[in-house]
């Protein structure tokens, strides 16, 4: 996988945006790019250094996939703890990774889905 083929398919799961926001807090971040649904990120990576890309996911499977693949890192905040680094063209087929990326979109979707919804009414 590359990051065209990356921000294409970021970009092909609907109402997604992109920034690269983290600039504003210091210049080495601002090759960051960020992918946006509901306006809330779900994968990240660096477009100088392709080489992990950052995704949501859930403990559970964090714990699987750190079995499964030795790419798989937990996020280097520890306040993240829900958030996984994923070494992209190493040991997990791309199909996975975007299987991972859809999983991503589909959390951050749902739990801002239903704040919308108790906000309004």
């Amino acid at each position: 996988m590359n990051i065209e083929e990356l921000r294409d398919f970021c970009l092909s799961l609907g109402d997604v945006t992109e920034k690269t926001p983290f600039g504003k807090f210091a210049r080495r971040f601002d090759s960051v790019l960020a992918f946006y649904v509901r306006g809330h990120i779900f994968c990240m990576t660096d477009l100088n250094d392709f080489s992990t890309v950052t995704l949501k996911s859930t403990l559970e499977e964090i714990e699987e996939l750190k079995i499964r693949f030795h790419s798989i890192a937990g996020a280097r905040n520890p306040l993240k703890r829900d958030w996984i680094e994923v070494a992209v063209n190493a040991d997990i087929p791309d199909r996975e990774i975007r299987r991972m990326i859809k999983n991503s979109y589909a959390i951050i979707r749902a739990k801002h889905t239903k704040n919308r919804r108790i906000n309004n009414v």
